[in-house]
């Protein structure tokens, strides 16, 4: 005989949400922490192909390099080498392997030999963004205390010069890989006087101005994206607790 009164139906079993509130609970928590893990695993693959070719695992190695072409150029002469006899090259001293490389597709799937090393599946501008990204992600949650969340106007002024630079490397390669503005920087010759090397103004190697700006924009990327975007989701993750809470 059912003894519910009218208007009030069985109370019918659920699951407990407790579980769940525990987790998203400890997500709140420790969300700086998965970021680093996530992110420091993402860009520390494309370390690991020239790992993997100097091992001898040329499959994961070669794996890891299509998987990170959809989101790099991967022009050697803008990439860093491992175990060889220099961190980077110029275009002229990869070119000279081959007179192949001097197709702009068949250069960009140049990863190095031997002698040289073997490259980085990233440009040296992706790893100074995305290494900056994860180290001053890293860095934010100590030193949140003294910072004050940047403006909407300051996160412009971290990413313009970045910008500014990627779009006259585009700009300068539709001319011809090694045949644009920014492979002689002639007009920064002009407006320095000529006060600094020959190495210094022209391609792409380690020292050279394009190879500075490069990491100079990527270290300014990562930095802004934190200092803006953090507090934001600091905020969110905290009013996610204060709800768990009630």
């Amino acid at each position: 005989m059912n003894h519910t009164s009218p208007g009030v139906t069985a109370l019918e079993p659920r699951l407990s949400p407790a579980p769940l509130d525990r987790q998203v609970n400890w997500f709140s928590r420790h969300w700086v922490l998965i970021f680093g893990i996530i992110l420091g695993l993402y860009a520390g693959l494309p370390f690991l192909a020239p790992v993997f070719v100097k091992s001898g695992w040329e499959a994961p190695a070669r794996a890891i390099y299509f998987i990170y072409s959809f989101q790099c150029h991967q022009l050697p002469q803008r990439s860093y080498f491992l175990f060889g006899s220099k961190l980077t090259y110029s275009l002229t001293e990869i070119q000279v392997l081959s007179s192949t490389l001097l197709d702009p597709l068949a250069l960009r799937n140049f990863i190095g030999n031997p002698e040289m090393g073997w490259k980085v599946a990233w440009s040296d501008r992706m790893v100074a963004m995305f290494a900056s990204l994860w180290l001053f992600g890293m860095l934010w949650k100590p030193l949140r205390r003294w910072l004050k969340p940047l403006p909407w106007w300051g996160i412009i002024l971290f990413l313009l010069p970045l910008a500014v630079d990627g779009t006259s490397h585009f700009i300068s390669d539709l001319y011809g890989i090694g045949q644009g503005f920014r492979d002689s920087n002639a007009w920064l010759a002009a407006l320095t006087n000529h006060a600094f090397s020959t190495d210094f103004y022209t391609g792409d190697a380690w020292g050279s101005f394009n190879s500075m700006m490069r990491l100079l924009t990527g270290i300014l990327f990562g930095l802004g994206i934190v200092w803006f975007g953090f507090p934001y989701l600091d905020d969110a993750f905290s009013l996610q607790k204060e709800y768990m809470k009630r």
